[in-house]
């Protein structure tokens, strides 16, 4: 057994002071006032590792020019078969800083460019190659608003407006309706289904996750229409052009989640103009399930911690903050073994040498899954 002594425990949920986290392999087995026996390996302020939910990491890679991005694949709009982690490249430079940054997990999505793009993967950014990386598929990455009906260039049937996109969808998941119906029925089998179709049967089934790309309020009122008339829980990403009560009140009907970002970016086309760091108090006092994301490169992974600033502005606490990177996205994506320091838990945390909401603090040791992954 090892332990590391937290003279500040941000656990994911609440802080407690001068306590023992204990882990034995991979996983966390004590939380403790007690100096436990064994070895003490280090002292500081521990937070869990924290989780961007949506990122496109080891797809658009530093130092790479963009014609070799693998995000988006320009074969046709309707990819469900394609994997974001057959395309991720694990020496992207950005996993190093990353994991330097206490970015221990990525959800990787294909682009925004295509309706439905292919199946997002979560990763352990401290892995070497994408076998021992792979943790599982999350969810697939479907886009509605401006993005998918400006790649008219590409192959496939292409859509030029937003109606255009929303009747694609809609064929799709009225097709796959009739086709489980007919299953139902005993006059068809899913071995006469194509997989397109079969794939479609399991999203309104609730086996696969949709993560929703939008911003305007209008596209997640559409995208809220399919959760009605399907039954499909999508995870909304992004929302940065929320800005009314509404909006949020509708979400909250239906008990939906937001992974919301990327703060500190550029709003560089209309579908963003009512966009402001601002719109983090209506996020944070809607009542809304929501976490913070990258959306890397859009801002840079190893600096998603630093967004939660914005909600300090509007009252967070330093805990809630913590949890919008951690135990948040953790719930919101299923991880049951991540997000917060506790028994049973994976034991993937950083010391800190000091509070993380100093400025100058840094991780001084990052463990991922009981492994020492980083030390300054």
């Amino acid at each position: 057994m090892k332990a590391v002594k937290a003279n500040v425990l941000y656990d994911g949920n609440k802080k407690q002071n001068n306590v023992y986290v204990c882990f034995e392999g991979n996983t966390i087995t004590e939380v403790t006032e007690t100096k436990p026996y064994g070895e003490i390996i280090g002292e500081g302020v521990i937070t869990p590792a924290f989780i961007d939910p949506h990122s496109h990491i080891g797809l658009d890679r530093a130092g790479e020019p963009p014609y070799e991005s693998e995000a988006n694949d320009k074969l046709d709009s309707m990819l469900p078969l394609a994997r974001a982690i057959d395309g991720v490249y694990m020496d992207d430079h950005a996993f190093t800083e990353s994991v330097e940054s206490n970015v221990l997990y990525s959800v990787v999505l294909p682009g925004s460019g295509n309706i439905l793009g292919g199946m997002g993967s979560l990763i352990r950014n401290f892995e070497k190659n994408t076998k021992d990386a792979f943790v599982r598929d999350i969810g697939v990455k479907m886009a509605l608003g401006y993005n998918p009906r400006s790649t008219t260039e590409w192959k496939g049937t292409r859509p030029t407006t937003r109606m255009g996109v929303a009747a694609i969808i809609r064929e799709n998941f009225l097709s796959a309706q009739k086709a489980a119906n007919l299953m139902n029925n005993g006059k068809k089998t899913i071995d006469e289904i194509d997989p397109k179709t079969e794939f479609f049967i399991k999203l309104i089934n609730g086996e696969y996750k949709i993560m929703c790309h939008l911003h305007k309020e209008d596209d997640a009122l559409f995208l809220m229409s399919l959760v009605d008339q399907f039954g499909i829980k999508p995870i909304i990403n992004h929302g940065m052009d929320f800005h009314s009560e509404k909006i949020f009140e509708e979400i909250k009907k239906r008990d939906l989640s937001l992974v919301y970002g990327p703060l500190d970016s550029h709003p560089y086309k209309v579908e963003l103009k009512h966009e402001t760091w601002r719109n983090a108090e209506l996020v944070k006092n809607s009542g809304v399930r929501f976490a913070l994301i990258s959306d890397h490169p859009v801002i840079l992974q190893r600096n998603l911690f630093l967004t939660t600033r914005h909600f300090m502005r509007f009252g967070a606490s330093k805990e809630q903050c913590i949890s919008y990177v951690s135990s948040r996205p953790a719930q919101i994506l299923g991880l049951d073994n991540l997000g917060t320091i506790e028994p049973g838990k994976l034991a993937s945390f950083s010391i800190w040498n000091k509070d993380p909401f100093e400025l100058d603090a840094y991780p001084a040791m990052v463990f991922g899954e009981g492994k020492l992954v980083y030390s300054e």
